[in-house]
């Protein structure tokens, strides 16, 4: 399972969580993925994951 926003693409980010003391430890910090159902042109449902932002921008411009 691709943890990647199947319509733009973003995916996990690398960082490292720093501490006082200024101690480094790699982190990752994973997309906001929902998965939805979308209808084709054909009449058939696919469910596809997509980021939480991507999703807004979609239902504002209606597209959902």
């Amino acid at each position: 399972m691709a943890r990647r926003c199947e319509i733009s693409g973003k995916g996990p980010l690398v960082g490292y969580n720093v501490s006082h003391a200024h101690n480094k430890t790699k982190k990752r910090q994973l997309p906001n993925l929902r998965t939805v159902r979308i209808k084709q042109e054909d009449g058939t449902t696919k469910k596809i994951k997509v980021a939480a932002s991507t999703l807004r921008t979609l239902r504002k411009k209606g597209l959902i």
